[in-house]
């Protein structure tokens, strides 16, 4: 009785380690250790449950049901990109202003707006595009425009 109640004593001391934050929680190896681990516990907290063994048993199970969850926890993921400042008008060129908005080097004031509207409807991020798009076409057209 005193080897479960040691065994017991070591696999909550593996489910405190196992839960501090580190670099081991990420690695796959260490999820496919902590579930055999977990596996193991919970097959002899059951064992010992059978046989009449209560409190070694119980302290067996919910230790092998802690270190399930760990096993089963997403892997961390990297945090959302850093956003990005809208593109400065003055760093395009010309030529590649006007390749965004399509329009030709002889294009008018008017046929710049215009290109300009139809594009901005469909990358607006109200109409499901997104601030980068957009803020490259205003700042294609800003260019284009002089202001």
């Amino acid at each position: 009785m005193i080897w479960l109640l040691v065994a017991a004593a070591i696999a909550f001391a593996v489910l405190v380690w196992s839960g501090r934050k580190g670099a081991r929680n990420g690695l796959r190896a260490w999820r496919l250790f902590s579930g055999g681990l977990a596996l193991a516990a919970v097959v002899a907290g059951t064992m010992l449950v059978l046989r009449g063994g209560w409190l070694a048993g119980l302290l067996l199970l919910f230790t092998g049901l802690g270190l399930a969850s760990l096993a089963r926890s997403p892997l961390p993921r990297p945090g959302p990109a850093p956003a990005r400042a809208p593109p400065d008008p003055d760093g395009m060129s010309l030529s590649e202003a006007r390749s965004v908005l399509g329009v030709g080097p002889d294009a008018s004031r008017e046929e710049i707006l215009e290109a300009h509207a139809r594009l901005i409807r469909r990358t607006h991020p109200d109409a499901g595009g997104t601030d980068g798009l957009a803020a490259h076409l205003n700042a294609a057209r800003d260019r284009l425009l002089g202001s």
